[in-house]
């Protein structure tokens, strides 16, 4: 691939290759203006629709995809090389493949700068097309088909790719479209709760009155309840104590089980610093746009595949701020959450039929007591955690015999998960995303409790991490599952709200091209947050039923999808609010 100046300045000669019925390479070389291309790629996207959509291939979504968006063009389908990238070298199902064995290199390193790739058919592709320097896209696409095809389990390894790339792009599109957002009944908000807006680095008047009340209340005339050193220091002076003994933690959990005038205004202090620090004023300037709040999430940013955000707190909007998650007019939110999604991906993953029976048709933790297996619902949810996150002491540690009994296959199963940790092997997840492996010093401590010279401190620590890796690697495999499964949902909910687009246009005598132009997302249902297991898509108010009828058979479908006909049901509470606040 090669592109040479022009003496156009918005024009560049890019050399397209093609592969021919035969296989054989054909290069020619095609002038290509930015506007050329994004007609070039709307066309595209116009005239093939559904599984004959082409498929683009990118070094990485989110720099390349925007530039698209910004122009109006938005593509159904794309594989991201940089996520699959990651994917593949770390997956137990492509261990063997040349991609996974290789020394690092670029493809490993921060996103460079994007190029694309255009995949239709069956062919490798047929079209590629250089738009700034990168690592060759086309090698690194060859490198990653061969070890799909080398995988043990291509089917798993082919559609974990497809879910990853197809999050990226609804990242994307959800960063580019914005969560409605009304600032005004956030200012409402931060003045009801902590007084007039006051500059940055001023304590605002309901704070500073609370630091008052605290520094009367501990006779600490100058205490900044903002140092915990300090704070700390202070409430042992005052005599305050935790199970008989003088406090060490200002932790909340400490706090709340004691017993002084102290504590209230205290806990009331530390939730409104949250909210000015999370959510204050100045989180309003910068993210704030437009009536919009444009998140940029990091698909994959955590290591199970769950999504980081980058700034802003998109992943953990807090009840206080949700009265400002406001629909336009004229339109709706359709909020939805999958019922207790780990548990249930559990129940798949091991193909424990009596824990699917347990949640078949209703809240699993009521069907769990409704067996006979523990007597409250609270009792079930904790013992449950207690099984994916390794809790063994307390009211977890108590119940968790019982749950082993009742669910031998589930239980065995994060067992199983835990004990490979322990000896610092890896887990895969359904699709075939697998956990890394502990670190150098991890094993260093491991062979020095099977030293002679070894001595019980050394004995002690290694068991201690060992311990600590084993419930990691016990959450990583639900915790993974679960994440594929929202991505596979989400993807779904994408593609039918795409159709369902195609056909309200083509009710109102207007071609699919041309509703995909100005604006984008103008008339149309679209994805609008994304938290785990909750999505909130945006959608003009004469559409929501439909759109709650797509976000709940996509869930159907994606049980499906992955565990075939397992019969484990992913229930949805589903609301169709103006106000975010009111789903829940």
């Amino acid at each position: 691939m090669s592109r040479e100046a022009s003496p156009a300045a918005d024009t560049e000669d890019v050399l397209l290759s093609f592969l021919d019925n035969d296989g054989a390479v054909v290069e020619a070389k095609r002038r290509f203006t930015t506007a050329s291309f994004l007609a070039f790629v709307r066309t595209q996207e116009a005239t093939r629709r559904d599984q004959q959509a082409p498929r683009w291939v990118w070094d990485d979504t989110a720099s390349f995809y925007p530039n698209l968006l910004a122009a109006d063009v938005r593509v159904q389908r794309c594989y991201d090389l940089r996520l699959s990238h990651t994917i593949l070298r770390n997956s137990s199902l492509t261990r063997k493949s040349a991609l996974a064995v290789a020394e690092p290199g670029v493809w490993d390193a921060s996103p460079a700068a994007a190029r694309v790739i255009r995949e239709t058919g069956t062919a490798l592709f047929d079209l590629q097309v250089e738009l700034a320097p990168a690592p060759d896209p086309a090698a690194e696409f060859a490198c990653q088909l061969a070890a799909v095809a080398s995988s043990s389990e291509p089917r798993r390894i082919r559609l974990l790719l497809a879910a990853e790339s197809a999050g990226a792009l609804v990242a994307a599109e959800m960063r580019f479209a914005g969560l409605p957002w009304n600032t005004a009944a956030h200012e409402d908000l931060l003045a009801r709760e902590l007084g007039p807006r006051v500059p940055y680095g001023v304590r605002p008047d309901r704070l500073e009155q609370l630091a008052g009340t605290i520094r009367t209340l501990l006779g600490e005339a100058t205490l900044n309840p903002d140092s915990q050193q300090d704070l700390l220091k202070a409430l042992q002076n005052a005599g305050l104590q935790y199970g008989g003994l003088p406090l060490l933690s200002t932790q909340q959990w400490h706090l709340t089980e004691i017993d002084h005038p102290v504590i209230a205004p205290l806990l009331q202090y530390r939730k409104l610093s949250r909210l000015l620090s999370a959510n204050g004023w100045s989180w309003l300037d910068a993210w704030i746009v437009e009536g919009r709040f444009h998140a940029e999430y990091l698909p994959g940013g955590v290591v199970t595949g769950r999504w980081a955000a980058r700034g802003g707190g998109a992943l953990q909007l807090p009840k206080q701020v949700r009265g400002a998650v406001v629909a336009d007019p004229g339109w709706t939110f359709v909020v939805a959450d999958a019922a207790q999604l780990e548990p249930r991906i559990l129940a798949a993953l091991s193909s424990d039929l009596a824990m699917a029976r347990a949640g078949h048709g209703t809240d699993l933790y009521e069907g769990i007591v409704a067996s006979g297996v523990v007597e409250t619902r609270a009792h079930a949810k904790v013992a449950m955690l207690g099984a994916m996150y390794g809790a063994t002491t307390g009211e977890s540690g108590r119940l968790l015999p019982r749950l082993a009994r009742a669910y031998p296959r589930a239980l065995g199963l994060t067992e199983d998960a835990a004990r490979a940790g322990e000896r610092g092997d890896i887990v895969t997840t359904r699709l075939g995303r697998s956990s890394p492996r502990p670190s150098q010093a991890w094993m260093d401590a491991q062979a020095q409790a099977y030293a002679q010279s070894a001595s019980n401190a050394d004995e002690r620590r290694a068991r201690s991490q060992a311990r600590d890796w084993g419930r990691f690697t016990r959450n990583f495999v639900v915790q993974g599952s679960a994440a594929e499964w929202a991505l596979c949902w989400m993807a779904e909910i994408r593609k039918q709200l795409w159709l369902l687009e195609d056909e309200t246009l083509a009710g109102f005598g207007r071609s699919p091209a041309a509703g995909r132009g100005r604006g984008l997302f103008g008339d149309a249902p679209h994805l609008v947050f994304f938290l785990h297991d909750e999505v909130i898509v945006h959608t003009p108010i004469a559409l929501a039923g439909e759109v709650a009828a797509v976000v709940t058979g996509a869930a159907a479908a994606v049980g499906k999808l992955l565990f075939g006909t397992f019969p484990v049901d992913f229930p949805l509470t589903v609301a169709t609010v103006q106000n975010y606040a009111d789903a829940k």
